[in-house]
Formats: structure tokens, C-alpha cells, sequence
């Protein structure tokens, strides 16, 4: 009786040793993200028009911000303009997050409710090597017709691709989940190209295009509190109830349709889509990527013209091939990382590890990335500042390379993701200035090809994290090399929020390298009204 005694009084002490060890493995990841939450609170206080009014308080005078106030445009200070970038800001955010919103809430279960239908994991690899082919090859050709035919079109037809996609993960059959992840594929392409190729056309029709930058931060910094809302939501739909057959009994292996359980998110998904429709069609106004003249030409053109205009464009052109791969490497390192870093976490450590945290530290730095841009953009040229996010990315995936200990690892995760946090506004920034607006959307798609190509080699490739590691660090140091090399061969910096900016693009028909205008005669005529 008594060694029974003592065996219960040591299980529970056992017990008690392991939640004590628990607790103490979560309390860097709680202080950590302690301390993202104050990183990110102070960069976004920093960036915000309440600094002028308290930066005194800290030691501020205003001589000392003076070379940040000569590189902002005096348009960033007109109540009118503010007004208009205000009003477009709200109409596009109100699309772009509930767009983004969909993606992010389909994420988590995607693999998750492949493997519940009972497919093996070479059943689901194929189906998402699918996914990213479709991105590349049918994504490339329908997405550049955006620029001709309309890009709030192609926003609502991104939608309605979308919900078609979100309609299939309800059929336990393998032909109809591949039609989705082929739909899937083509609905990322759309939602990475047309929408950021209507936001500059429309600030140029604005004549706010002084604001780019600022738009470019807005939807980041939005992007992370959606990727953190849709993570919880997505979370508690999916356990409210189990995944069961439709039209069948619960046990019926052969049903075909299900509903309930992983299913939800991607319901929600289909909900907030059919939203992002109503609104993109309410509010938005069309714009193209052509002029009439352009578009009138257009009518005799062939449906992939604008494939093969936009390729030739891109290779006679430096400027825009370099930032395409630019584009490529640091997007395909992020990719990567996306892959590898649960495993790279995993192997460091025998104890369970708190995903939900990790993943909401993640989003918060990406926050403090974009709050850092904003800070950053009004007193240092755009193609300056990707020199720099490109550098700390290498250096943060070298650390991962090297680095042997859990939370060393981690500091190193968190580098890059502020990285990322600083990179889309940044890149953003600078294609709205290199890509002709002509080829826009076009162009961008054509940016996805060597990008698909990357994601498809880690898919199709068994590398470790640590080989993974080391390749991104080689991605990205050939990036940054490309970004010197892209300023180099522009001779000097340019400020890409000027409202006088222009880009170059090549006129394939005649042979002759042009000057297209960034800012529309739209923009000129808002210009001259406010003189």
C-alpha cells in the first residue's frame, strides 16, 4: 500500500516538474512577444502624424527633422489631396482586406482537410504543386489581360474564381480538388497583380500619387491584424463542429460531399468574397492600363499579346528585369521560409511548441516592418531602403544557417519577417515607378513565373531547413547585389513619390526605348486645378 503511495505522490510530481517546464519553455515566447508589441506600438506612434505634435517630448526639435521634411512632397501637406488619398485609401482597403482576408483564413486547412478526406502525402504534394503551376502558367496569361480589359473586372473576377475554388473543397474527390487548386492558382496570380496595378492607376487619376508609399504601408500593416483575425476566426469556426457527409450517413466512406468541421474556414472564405464582390463593384471605378488610342488598337489584338508584349518589354528593359528578380528571390526566400521554419523549430526542441503565439509574433513584426518603411520612406530614396531590407534579410537567414539554439533561431525568424513587414511597401514603392503602366498587371504576373519556379523546387525537392536556409541566404545575397546594381544603373536616386516621376518602357513595335509618364494626364489636371 505504501509503494503504491509513493508511486502516485511521484507521477504527480512528475506531473507538476513538466507543467513547470512547459511554463518556463513558453515564457520567452510570451516576453518576446512582449517585447514585438512595444517594438511595433513605438514604430507605429513614430510614424504617425502624432509624432509632430509630441516629438518634442523626446528630445525633438524641428531643425533636426528638417532633411525628412525637404524630401516629402509639399502635396503630403495639401488638406485637399488629403482628403482625396483618404477617401481612395478607405475604398481600397475595404476590398484589398476583405480579399486578403479569404486567403488567410483557407490557409491553415488546406493540407489539413486533404489529409481528413484520407489522401496520401504524395496525393496532396501533387495537388499543391498544381496550385502553384496553375499560378504560373494559366495565372501569368489571364492576369495580363487585366491591363485591357479592365482591373476592376478582374478584382471581382478574382473574386468569383475564388469562391469557385472554395466550392470544391466540398467534394471528397480527387478531380474536382484539382480543378480547385488549379482556380486557386490562378485567383492568387490575380489578387498579387491586379489589385496593386489598380491602386496606382487610380492614384494617378487622383493626382494623390504623392501618397503611394503611404497606401503601400496602410495595407501591410492591414494585412498582419487580418492574418492575425483570420488565424483566430479560422481557428474556432473549424472546432465548432465535426467535418460530416452531406446526403450520406456519417460512416459512409464512399460519401462525396462534406460539410462542417475544416470545411468552415473556407465557407467564411466564400462569404467575405461574395462581400469583397459587392463592394469592388459598388465603389470602385474602372481603370486600364491603356490609353483610348491604346485600347481601340487592342480590339485587333490576339489574347496573349499582352503576354508576349509585356516578356520582350521586361528583358530589353534593366530596369524592370532586375526588379522583377528582385521580386522573385526575396519572395521565393519567403516562400521557403513559410515551409520550413515549423520543422526548423521542431528539430531544436523535444517540447510542444506554441504555433498560435509564434505565428501572432510573426504578423506583429511584419507590422513594425511596415511602421519602419513609413518612417523611413521621407527621408531616404526608396531604392536606398531596399538595399538595406535586402542586406538584413540575408543576414537574418545566415543567422538561421548558423544558429543552434531555440531562441536564437526565433530573434533570427523574427529579423526577416520585419524584413517582410518593410519589403512590400518598399517593392511596391519601387515597381509603381519602373513598370510602365501599360503593362502593369501584365508585367507583374510575368514577375510570378521565376517565382513559381522557386516555391515548385522546394515542393518538388526533399532539402532539409538547413539546406533551405542556405539557399535563401544565397537568393537574397544575389538580390541585394541585383538592388546596387539597379541603382547603379540608374546613376543616381530617384524619388519615386514624385508627382513628376517617369519611367521607361520599351516600344516593342517600333524598337524604341520611350519615356512613359508614371503620373497620368488625369493627374496633371487635378495638378493644375489646385494651382
Amino acid at each position: 500500500m505504501g509503494h503504491c503511495k509513493l508511486k502516485v505522490n511521484t507521477s504527480k510530481k512528475e506531473t507538476r516538474l513538466k507543467r513547470k517546464q512547459r511554463r518556463i519553455k513558453m515564457a520567452p515566447f510570451t516576453s518576446i512577444f512582449g517585447c514585438t508589441l512595444l517594438l511595433n506600438a513605438a514604430a507605429t506612434f513614430r510614424s504617425s502624424s502624432y509624432w509632430n505634435s509630441y516629438k518634442s517630448c523626446f528630445g525633438y526639435s524641428e531643425g533636426q527633422s528638417g532633411n525628412e521634411d525637404e524630401n516629402k512632397s509639399s502635396d503630403t501637406s495639401n488638406p485637399t489631396l488629403i482628403a482625396k488619398h483618404g477617401a481612395l485609401l478607405k475604398k481600397y482597403l475595404a476590398v484589398y482586406l476583405l480579399s486578403v482576408l479569404s486567403d488567410w483564413l483557407q490557409g491553415p486547412y488546406v493540407y489539413a482537410l486533404y489529409d481528413k478526406y484520407g489522401y496520401s502525402q504524395h496525393e496532396i504534394a501533387v495537388l499543391f504543386v498544381a496550385g502553384f503551376g496553375s499560378s504560373m502558367v494559366f495565372g501569368t496569361f489571364i492576369g495580363g489581360l487585366a491591363d485591357s480589359c479592365g482591373r476592376k473586372k478582374f478584382t471581382i473576377l478574382f473574386a468569383l474564381i475564388y469562391i469557385a475554388s472554395c466550392v470544391t473543397k466540398h467534394f471528397k474527390d480527387f478531380n474536382i480538388l484539382m480543378l480547385g487548386r488549379l482556380l486557386g492558382g490562378v485567383a492568387t496570380s490575380l489578387l498579387f497583380s491586379v489589385f496593386d496595378s489598380w491602386l496606382i492607376r487610380s492614384h494617378a487619376d487622383a493626382g494623390v500619387t504623392s501618397f503611394l508609399s503611404k497606401s503601400f504601408a496602410a495595407a501591410q500593416y492591414g494585412n498582419s491584424i487580418v492574418a492575425i483575425s483570420a488565424g483566430l476566426l479560422a481557428n474556432q469556426v473549424a472546432s465548432s463542429g465535426p467535418l460530416v457527409p452531406m446526403f450520406a450517413d456519417e460512416d459512409d466512406e464512399d460519401a462525396v460531399v462534406y460539410k462542417g468541421g475544416y470545411l468552415n474556414p473556407f465557407d467564411m472564405a466564400l462569404v467575405v468574397l461574395v462581400i469583397a464582390t459587392f463592394v469592388a463593384a459598388t465603389t470602385w471605378d474602372e481603370n486600364f492600363g491603356e490609353t483610348k488610342e491604346d485600347a481601340q488598337s487592342a480590339k485587333n489584338k490576339r489574347w496573349y499579346d499582352a503576354f508576349t508584349s509585356a516578356f520582350y518589354t521586361t528583358i530589353h528593359s534593366k530596369e524592370i528585369l532586375y526588379t522583377g528578380l528582385i521580386c522573385s528571390l526575396f519572395e521565393g526566400s519567403m516562400y521557403i521560409f513559410v515551409f520550413m521554419w515549423t520543422p526548423a523549430m521542431q528539430a531544436l526542441t523535444d517540447d510542444p511548441l506554441p504555433f498560435g503565439l509564434i505565428f501572432a509574433t510573426f504578423m506583429v513584426c511584419c507590422m513594425a516592418g511596415s511602421s519602419i518603411f513609413s518612417v523611413f520612406i521621407g527621408s531616404m530614396k526608396v531604392e536606398k531602403l531596399g538595399v538595406y531590407v535586402l542586406g538584413i534579410a540575408t543576414v537574418a537567414f545566415a543567422l538561421m544557417t548558423f544558429s543552434s539554439s531555440e531562441t536564437g533561431t526565433f530573434m533570427a525568424f523574427l529579423l526577416f519577417e520585419m524584413t517582410v513587414g518593410t519589403y512590400f511597401p518598399t517593392m511596391g514603392t519601387m515597381k509603381s515607378a519602373i513598370v510602365p503602366e501599360s503593362k502593369r498587371a501584365a508585367i507583374y504576373n510575368l514577375y510570378r513565373i521565376p517565382l513559381n519556379c522557386i516555391v515548385l523546387f522546394s515542393l518538388l525537392t526533399d532539402l532539409t531547413p538547413h539546406q533551405s536556409f542556405i539557399l535563401c541566404t544565397s537568393m537574397l545575397s544575389v538580390a541585394t547585389i541585383l538592388q546596387i546594381s539597379l541603382i547603379k544603373h540608374q546613376q543616381t536616386f530617384f524619388s519615386t513619390s514624385s508627382a513628376s516621376q517617369t519611367t521607361k518602357a520599351i516600344d516593342v513595335e517600333k524598337g524604341t526605348l520611350e519615356s512613359e509618364p508614371l503620373v497620368s494626364d488625369a493627374e496633371d489636371d487635378a495638378s493644375s486645378k489646385e494651382n
